[in-house]
């Protein structure tokens, strides 16, 4: 049986509604950030999300599209992406396919032309038609303008691409519309998208894309909301342990390290501890997971040094 479509009205009634939603589909979170998706929803501006990497940033775009039951188009950004991967490309193969055949045919396309002006004019309109939307390979912004019934884009990462590409987002954030010099302008559909950003802050947004944009600055959780995040993404964890593996990720977070755990690696943490069916940390445990959660040789033996002193911080009651 198909899955019933859901009542959009009824999700987006209030901040609180927005949040039941979120977190029915294990995705917790703050009042602030139900309240820029409520704002997102009725104002239809785009979000732009900043924030270290592993806060929940991308999966904030993949469960309101879960929740609306809207498809996800996404767009991963790295240096040098430009319009021809993210807006739309010719179909060059087809557009030399019926260049071809038109000079198959050259002839009779002339037939009973009147003078070399009347010729070029015929051999004009066909021109014209092979800069057409039928020759146009749709990238995902274009995508997303086409989605009839409306969709999410997310377009991750916006910080790793150039400031050129930035330019090429400004009409498409500010109007939902696109202008191709071939064709004209491209409006959106019946429904335009949801549009989200992200960032890892690894350089600074223009103030002109900033301010198309509602901001929204997702930081680690404190200890509680990382507990209520743990529980719903791994709800078989005892509750001991849970509490422990959350208490040493915090010890972690306030040392001086390359790259301090985020929420994916507690995530990760708390699955491989229930996959070795682990009850309470110890030294010894967490020295053999360590590679779970830090990603630097230098990180892992900086921890080493502290284990006993972390882990009896983090099992003490």
């Amino acid at each position: 049986m198909a899955e019933a479509a859901p009542n959009i009205d009824k999700i987006t009634e209030s901040v609180d509604t927005i949040k039941t939603e979120l977190e029915a589909h294990r995705y917790i979170c703050s009042d602030q950030i139900a309240t820029a998706v409520y704002l997102a929803y009725h104002l239809r501006k785009p979000i732009l999300i900043e924030g270290p990497p592993g806060v929940g940033k991308t999966e904030l775009a993949k469960t309101t599209a879960d929740m609306f039951a809207l498809p996800l188009i996404r767009l991963q950004c790295y240096e040098g992406l430009d319009e021809a991967k993210a807006i739309y490309e010719w179909k060059y193969g087809k557009q030399l396919l019926y260049t071809q055949v038109l000079k198959e045919t050259l002839d009779e396309v002339l037939q009973g032309a009147k003078g070399f002006a009347e010729s070029v004019g015929r051999l004009h309109e066909f021109g014209d038609i092979f800069f057409s939307e039928e020759f146009l390979e749709p990238r995902p912004l274009m995508k997303a303008l086409k989605a009839e019934e409306g969709c999410v884009l997310l377009i991750d990462e916006v910080d790793k691409s150039d400031h050129e590409f930035e330019s090429l987002l400004l009409e498409m954030l500010s109007d939902y519309q696109l202008s191709i010099p071939e064709i004209g302008t491209l409006k959106a559909a019946k429904e335009p998208p949801m549009v989200f950003l992200t960032s890892n802050n690894t350089r600074e947004i223009s103030d002109a894309l900033k301010r198309r944009c509602l901001h929204l600055y997702i930081p680690f959780p404190d200890v509680d909301l990382e507990q209520r995040i743990i529980n719903a993404r791994v709800p078989e964890i005892p509750g001991e342990l849970r509490r422990q593996l959350v208490a040493f990720i915090h010890e972690l977070r306030d040392m001086d390290l390359k790259k301090v755990p985020a929420i994916s690696e507690t995530i990760d943490w708390a699955r491989t501890l229930l996959l070795l069916h682990a009850d309470s940390l110890d030294p010894a445990l967490v020295r053999d997971t360590l590679n779970v959660i830090l990603k630097f040789q230098d990180d892992i033996e900086n921890v080493n040094a502290e284990l006993t002193t972390l882990t009896s911080k983090a099992t003490k009651t």
